[in-house]
C-alpha cells in the first residue's frame, strides 16, 4: 500500500469541502509532480502546497482529514519545512470550525472565501 492509497479517504472526504476544484487524481498528480506536498501519518494527512505571490511565498494547507490532534500536531514539522523553502506564513483552507481549533496555535482570520457557481 502507498502513502497516498493509505490517505486517500481522509483526501477525498476533505475534497467534498473543495467546492469541486479538485478530484483525488487531481491530488496525486499534484503530489507526484512535486507542485504539492503530502504529510501522512498514521492517522490523518495533510496536503501543502507553496503559493507564489509577488512579495512573499506561503505554505498553503490545501486538505487536511483524519484526526484533528494528528492534524495539528503536523504544523510545527510543516512550519520548519515551509521556512527551507522559503514561506514566510501558512495558510489554511477549510471549514470555520478550524478557526477555534488553531487560535492557540498563533492562526487568526485574515479573509473568508466566497465563491459563486455560474450555472
Amino acid at each position: 500500500m502507498t502513502l497516498l492509497d493509505h490517505c486517500r479517504k481522509w483526501i477525498e472526504e476533505a475534497l467534498e469541502y473543495s467546492g469541486g476544484s479538485h478530484d483525488f487524481q487531481d491530488v496525486t498528480d499534484g503530489i507526484l509532480s512535486g507542485r504539492m506536498q503530502l504529510w501522512p501519518a498514521e492517522k490523518g494527512c495533510a496536503v501543502t502546497e507553496i503559493v507564489l505571490y509577488p512579495k512573499k511565498s506561503v505554505l498553503h494547507v490545501f486538505l487536511a482529514g483524519g484526526e484533528m490532534e494528528t492534524i495539528v500536531n503536523m504544523i510545527d514539522s510543516a512550519v520548519a519545512w515551509g521556512k527551507t523553502q522559503g514561506c514566510t506564513s501558512m495558510t489554511i483552507a477549510g471549514r470555520r470550525g478550524w478557526e477555534r481549533v488553531l487560535a492557540k496555535h498563533g492562526y487568526k482570520p485574515v479573509m473568508t472565501v466566497l465563491e459563486r457557481n455560474f450555472e
